[in-house]
């Protein structure tokens, strides 16, 4: 287990049969935490649950997540019915809420900082397809803390993005003791920041950015005189 990361640990120890109180004390992760990662795995206690907390609630325990697992798969099919298959321009809105969201406003900067490998891969997507960028346009710095494997992070963040290692800058890594304390094992990847350059193409500098603001701005006027 020494290899995998905190994740991993967590979905193991619950497949075990751990409750959350367990596998709080033995990683040093939230039940805040636990409970989002592993929401959808099913859980059936082990006998040291059992013997901790007693039979009876130990099967109510297990009760309660099977309702709640079926649950979850049950709003996510009707969710996949509702929305339906995605078209280019549904591609560009998404991406205009995610920049706005995720995105750098400030010094005509075209960037977005993200841990969420899903919301990194979508907007990578969305620069693509949308702002007609090429992976060459691209520039990645992983942010980290002391206990991030550098030589991992970088290979995991590689496969991820598509982007060469050798678009990747000199990782930034956080050394406050206070901040290590709250993200020691949370995010086991880091944070990345995707960073656009323009390559000597002025429609990808400047412009691009203000092109970028311009959608954000102009689509909110267009909601909030519907309101």
């Amino acid at each position: 287990m020494r290899s995998q990361s905190i994740h991993q640990k967590a979905i193991y120890y619950r497949k075990k049969g751990y409750s959350y109180n367990m596998i709080s004390q033995k990683l040093g992760l939230a039940k805040s935490t636990l409970s989002n990662w592993l929401k959808e795995i099913p859980f059936s206690p082990n006998k040291e649950v059992i013997a901790r907390i007693g039979r009876a609630r130990a099967k109510s325990a297990e009760f309660k997540n099977k309702q709640k697992v079926k649950n979850i798969k049950e709003m996510n099919a009707l969710a996949k019915k509702e929305l339906g298959n995605l078209s280019k321009r549904d591609l560009w809105l998404l991406g205009i809420g995610l920049y706005w969201g995720e995105g750098e406003k400030t010094f005509e900067n075209v960037g977005v900082m993200n841990s969420d490998p899903e919301i990194i891969k979508i907007t990578i997507q969305w620069f693509k397809k949308i702002c007609s960028l090429d992976i060459k346009n691209f520039t990645v710095t992983i942010h980290g803390y002391p206990d991030t494997n550098i030589k991992k992070t970088t290979e995991y963040w590689t496969k991820i993005t598509g982007i060469p290692k050798n678009q990747f800058k000199k990782p930034q890594i956080d050394r406050r003791t206070n901040k290590l304390r709250i993200k020691k094992g949370k995010l086991p990847y880091g944070t990345l920041k995707l960073r656009i350059k323009s390559n000597g193409k002025k429609e990808f500098g400047r412009s691009l950015h203000r092109r970028i603001m311009g959608w954000i701005e102009n689509s909110s006027k267009q909601v909030n005189k519907r309101v």
